[in-house]
């Protein structure tokens, strides 16, 4: 793992994912769930999706199969997919979940452009992997290739100057503060320009 490369731990952080399928969704119960999410009553909750209230009551209480017209307005209604109404809350997500990094206790782990400082490492199934990098890396030459992986990325320059060359764009060069946000299966590659190395945070998506 000392040589990991960012592709090594984005898959390795996707892996300790869950690939178990959730039981069948109560649509009835779902929708109630919404709505009392919401603090709605019937009349409120059916008055958003533009359904008569006798109509929301028997979608609820299971009396009734909502044809997709239905379905589609209580989407619109409570401003979610269609596809939501049938997705449960993902557990372990209801009552919150938290993850604290102190500063430098972070999981390390260098590679030879790179020094990652992996955030959050304690917590399992996550849509984001957080991490700090130190940049070791001068010149293009020193990259294998472009790293490129599925999902989207977010950099943000902590310290220093750094070059982000992108496989689309022109590089462009940043300072602390400065961001970007990016689809990560473009190659992309970061180089220090400073004297010193430049620390960033990434955060990359793991769906």
């Amino acid at each position: 793992m000392a040589n990991a490369d960012p592709k090594t731990l984005i898959k390795i952080a996707r892996e300790s994912g869950s690939s178990e399928e959730g039981a069948p969704v109560d649509l009835g119960q779902r929708v109630r769930e919404l709505r009392k999410a919401r603090a709605w009553t019937l009349e409120q909750a059916a008055s958003q999706a533009g359904l008569a209230r006798s109509t929301l009551s028997k979608i609820e209480n299971g009396q009734m199969s909502p044809t997709y017209d239905a379905l589609k307005k209580l989407a619109i209604g409570l401003e979610i997919s269609v596809p939501q109404l049938f997705t449960p809350p993902r557990a372990g997500q209801v009552n919150g979940r938290m993850s604290v990094t102190k500063s430098g206790q972070g999981a390390a782990q260098a590679t030879v452009t790179y020094e990652h400082e992996l955030l959050a490492e304690t917590l399992t199934k996550k849509l984001m992997l957080p991490y700090r990098a130190r940049v070791r890396a001068r010149k293009m030459e020193e990259f294998d290739g472009w790293v490129r992986h599925d999902g989207e990325e977010f950099l943000y320059v902590l310290t220093g100057v750094i070059r982000l060359y992108t496989e689309f764009y022109e590089p462009i060069e940043m300072r602390r503060g400065d961001s970007a946000y990016y689809d990560a299966a473009m190659g992309h590659n970061v180089v220090s320009v400073s004297e010193e190395d430049a620390n960033i945070l990434w955060v990359t998506s793991l769906v």
